[in-house]
């Protein structure tokens, strides 16, 4: 958003830059995969681009190593496609051994005996954590499971994280994945559900560090309309700044009912009544 348009609406923070925003579903769903992790499984969070899941698993990292029972690692691979079994081992490796005494060993079989050694030595379960696992190959996610089922036969736990769009909860619901090792926890991330007026107001609220109400810079309409039209925060965020930069234009604020409907009717954008964002 311009910097103009900033302070007019005298907003003093970006609007994807404002920290959690919780409710009672996302704080129920953080229980249970922290009690999922805690029993060695394949975990999934699925849901569809800017719904959040990336920002919950961040929190419940934090969580975690706050909690300091979890061993917490994460791959920052990016070519997900391309990620196999020992790419993943290594990320375990470099998150869980940061003092470098463990050399990783090529032949996987030796990869997974040396993991498990590590595991023992901190007497803790861990968890990986794999963003954008939609594109893994099945191969990889079939690997995953026998690794977990690996962990857990020697006495130890090992929990992977995955977080992905709605086709990695359709490639984990496949026999040929499903019927391998161990369980499988699928969780779905619908936005925010029937608090996404509270959502909206709660970012006007900490955008302008509480120094306006949310109708100072919305109309109660247009905050409706913008409430039973998105589902996800990055629809919100993007949809406010095309809302905010309208009003800028022709000199409006509060954001009234008409720039809203204008902005979804408007052929300039990519998308009528979204479900989801252009990418």
């Amino acid at each position: 958003m311009k910097s103009e348009v900033m302070e007019y609406f005298r907003l003093e923070q970006f609007l994807d830059d404002l920290g959690y925003f919780e409710t009672q579903e996302s704080q129920n769903l953080r229980e249970e995969l922290t009690k999922a992790i805690h029993h060695g499984r394949l975990i999934a969070l699925s849901g569809e681009v800017g719904c959040g899941k990336t920002t919950i698993l961040q929190r419940l990292q934090k969580e975690l190593r706050q909690g300091q029972e979890v061993l917490i690692a994460r791959s920052l691979a990016l070519e997900k496609d391309r990620v196999d079994l020992a790419t993943l081992i290594s990320a375990l490796f470099y998150d869980l051994a940061p003092e470098k005494e463990w050399k990783i060993p090529t032949p996987v079989e030796q990869q997974k005996q040396q993991l498990l050694a590590l595991i023992q030595k901190h007497r803790k379960p861990a968890a990986l954590f794999v963003d954008d696992a939609h594109d893994l190959p099945p191969s990889t996610l079939v690997a995953l499971k026998g690794l977990i089922e690996f962990v857990r036969l020697n006495g130890e736990t090992l929990s992977v994280v995955l977080a992905g769009h709605p086709q990695l909860e359709n490639a984990l619901r496949h026999p040929h994945i499903k019927e391998f090792g161990t369980p499988t926890n699928i969780f779905t991330l619908n936005g925010r559900g029937n608090s996404q007026k509270q959502y909206i107001e709660w970012v006007l609220t900490e955008a302008t560090c509480s120094k306006s109400q949310p109708t100072d810079l919305l109309s109660e309409e247009a905050l409706t309309l913008l409430a039973e039209r998105l589902s996800t925060p990055l629809q919100v965020q993007y949809y406010l700044t095309l809302a905010f930069e309208e009003a800028y234009r022709v000199g409006q604020k509060p954001v009234t009912l008409e720039i809203v409907s204008a902005i979804f009717k408007s052929d300039n954008h990519p998308f009528n009544l979204v479900h989801s964002l252009p990418i």
